[in-house]
């Protein structure tokens, strides 16, 4: 059975998409076998992988409504041998497609049945729609990348209610694989100040892998690369390698 993670936050700019592609990454690199599902209309991880978005025969939409195969619409990689379900800007129209459908919130868990990976990854969108919602009942864990900053909790009891609400109600095995703190600045007392909190509300689901601001990780995707295509030996790149032990450690246990 595949360890399929959910990477959300209906926040945006808190590091989903770089969080899901170096994750992957490193997960790949330890001998698993990893697909990114970019489940984001905006299509980052897809173009964050140098597959030209504008160009994609089939994507996720496609295969949410049954228009193309799963196995026909995956892309390999030449980076870390990542799979990746892509996307692109057509998947906005997918929330307004699925409304009048029944069982809309499994159409993701549906497409991914005969997923054969070791880990999959979902990169999220940042709202709590129906996209999002698809994303829950599909997975069977959840990580949530959070900002260093001073609105870091805010949205989070709104994120955790929903969560709640589709444990209840559609997907019970799903549970939080852990918190991982993003664009953490050891200089600020802020940075210090919000992981203090984190581990008041959340305790041992704070991933003590914790991920900096650094220069080479916000630029890796400029020259579409992950961190440990980029500069393996950077900050970031030992952040993200000792995040995917973690996982490794808290999925497989």
């Amino acid at each position: 059975m595949s360890h399929v993670i959910a990477v959300i936050n209906q926040k945006g700019g808190v590091g989903k998409t770089t969080t899901t592609l170096n994750l992957a990454a490193y997960l790949s690199r330890a001998g698993r076998s990893v697909l990114v599902v970019d489940a984001d209309p905006q299509a980052n991880a897809t173009s964050g992988l140098q597959i030209d978005k504008h160009s994609l025969d089939y994507t996720l939409y496609d295969v949410l409504f049954k228009r193309s195969k799963l196995e026909d619409t995956i892309k390999t990689t030449n980076l870390s041998g990542l799979n990746i379900l892509p996307s692109n800007a057509d998947l906005a129209a997918a929330e307004i497609d699925m409304v009048g459908s029944e069982s809309r919130e499994l159409f993701l868990k549906r497409s991914l049945a005969n997923a054969s990976f070791d880990y999959v990854l979902i990169d999220c969108p940042p709202a709590l729609g129906l996209l999002t919602v698809n994303a829950l009942a599909a997975a069977n864990k959840i990580l949530i990348p959070v900002q260093a900053e001073y609105y870091a909790l805010e949205g989070l009891s709104q994120l955790l209610a929903s969560i709640q609400q589709v444990r209840e109600g559609l997907n019970p095995d799903i549970m939080l694989l852990g918190v991982v703190l993003t664009m953490y600045d050891s200089r600020t007392s802020l940075s210090s100040q919000v992981k203090e909190e984190l581990v008041k509300h959340f305790g041992d689901k704070i991933f003590n892998a914790v991920i900096p601001r650094n220069v080479r990780l916000a630029e890796a995707p400029s020259y579409g690369k992950t961190i440990l295509e980029h500069d393996k030996w950077s900050k970031g790149a030992r952040a993200y390698k000792h995040l995917a032990q973690e996982v490794i450690e808290r999925a497989e246990q």
